[in-house]
């Protein structure tokens, strides 16, 4: 097949629509989206995040406590008795007595303490770590949108960079045939030595552009294969994702400033550096607890001698001075939840510089297309025309080869541009904030994370996990 037949295939190998029996762009999406092990890793964070809401929540829930003994106890006692006689006092005897003995001492006691007030510290704690679990959710969002967008990526680098390689092959087998035709030549006197050269160096140059083309094909498997989960075979085409793209730049910037998991996350953690603040102010309110104590004792100080009670307590601590710890903590808070509110406005400036670079680089990407193709064209005219004047005496060999380079050129420029369009375009959709499974269309059941979480926030014990771990 001629450089020219071998250019086409391979240009619709980027642009046609779906072989058959090929994997997809979808279904390589699909494929990192169910198994890639960073998103999981990331699931499972956000279920470790959803965690600290029963955490705080068990603040104002009763703690029942319990405290047993049981031991043997050995008792010797020695006692002395003076005896005195009654006709004769001053004659007397002592009389020596031992008492051995032994107990089994034992006590148990429960103790219920139920917080009545605490200074809404609960509350606080509660509503900051939801606020926590929301900025994870948009966090794990975060991490779909750059596991997909990578698998968009590897996928469309693996097709580029097999259709560069069999240009560069088809390339090979032109200056294989070149040289061939050029020693002819010689042979018959038509051109110098030096024609003869130039087609061995351009061959020579042609066979590590090839090799090297090989090993970015295999870097380009090797990043999908850790992306995707599995080694790429026969790839379809890929396409771009326009029609979820709106209409302007414009319209991008605003839907990204509203809808950007980024600029969501920071806003979350803002709100829950706010009501840190005032979890720790609870620290100078006084707390009020119910404490109930049940207890029985059995011999402890004797033999057959038992002690059963009862009681409840009212518990008022109220903090006095706790040598400026608290009040430290509060300001630290404070500047803490500052810092957030200033990366919230860091998000949004960097989302837009984002819509703002991606959007610029869709638009060049499709420039870029229409220009190697006409690039392209007219390097085949130009080849042609070469090759025909060379016939005649009028070109040299090396006009052949640089006419013959440069529609190489051209091609391997196509098959870039192509490429990034397609890339740019996800881009675009990851800047927007929509470059997820639920946009897409991935799965029909894609991952829930509020679904552990319902699961989870009420529970009052049970160490195992909803999945049963």
């Amino acid at each position: 097949m001629s450089l020219r037949g071998v250019a086409s295939v391979m240009i619709c190998l980027l642009t046609a629509g779906p072989a058959a029996r090929a994997e997809n762009l979808m279904g390589a999406m699909r494929r990192a989206y169910n198994a890639n092990p960073q998103l999981n890793a990331g699931r499972a964070e956000l279920r470790a995040i959803d965690e600290r809401v029963p955490q705080a929540q068990a603040g104002m829930r009763p703690r029942v406590t319990g405290d047993g003994y049981l031991g043997l106890q050995r008792n010797r006692l020695v006692t002395k008795q003076r005896d005195v006689e009654v006709d004769d006092p001053t004659n007397t005897s002592v009389t020596k007595n031992i008492q051995n003995g032994g107990s089994i001492p034992r006590s148990a006691h429960l103790t219920v303490e139920q917080p009545i007030f605490d200074g809404f510290r609960t509350q606080n704690e509660t509503l900051a770590a939801e606020s926590g679990v929301f900025a994870g959710r948009e966090r794990l969002r975060l991490t779909e949108q750059r596991i997909l967008f990578d698998a968009v990526t590897a996928y469309m680098d693996v097709l580029r960079d097999t259709a560069s390689l069999k240009l560069q092959e088809s390339n090979v087998a032109v200056l294989k045939e070149q040289l061939r035709q050029t020693r002819e030549r010689y042979q018959y006197g038509q051109i110098t030595p030096t024609d003869v050269a130039q087609a061995e160096a351009r061959l020579a140059g042609g066979n590590s552009m090839a090799g090297a083309a090989r090993a970015a094909l295999d870097a380009s498997m090797g990043v999908y294969r850790k992306i995707v989960g599995v080694e790429p075979t026969t790839l379809a085409p890929g396409a771009p994702v326009d029609r979820l793209l709106p209409k302007s730049r414009e319209e991008a910037e605003r839907i990204a400033q509203t809808e950007h998991p980024f600029i969501l996350a920071a806003l979350h953690d803002a709100d829950a550096a706010d009501l840190d603040i005032k979890a720790l102010e609870a620290e100078f309110m006084p707390k009020f607890s119910i404490v109930g104590d049940i207890f029985t004792q059995t011999d402890l100080a004797g033999i057959g001698n038992r002690n059963v009670g009862a009681k409840i307590l009212g518990h008022l601590n109220v903090p006095i001075y706790e040598g400026g710890l608290t009040s430290s903590r509060v300001r630290q808070a404070k500047e803490t939840a500052g810092q957030r509110r200033f990366n919230a406005d860091v998000a949004r400036a960097e989302v837009l510089s984002l819509v703002r670079a991606y959007w610029g680089a869709l638009q060049a990407a499709k420039i870029q297309i229409v220009s190697a193709q006409t690039q392209i064209a007219a390097a085949e005219r130009a080849l042609y025309g070469v090759r025909e004047e060379a016939k005649a005496g009028q070109r040299t060999t090396l006009e052949i080869l640089n006419a013959q380079q440069e529609l190489l050129n051209a091609r391997l420029g196509l098959l870039v541009a192509q490429r990034d369009r397609v890339v740019a375009s996800y881009a675009v959709l990851s800047s927007l904030g929509r470059l997820s499974s639920d946009w897409l269309g991935l799965t029909g059941e894609g991952y829930d994370p509020a679904l552990h979480f319902e699961q989870v926030k009420d529970l009052w014990s049970n160490p195992l996990t909803p999945e049963g771990r």
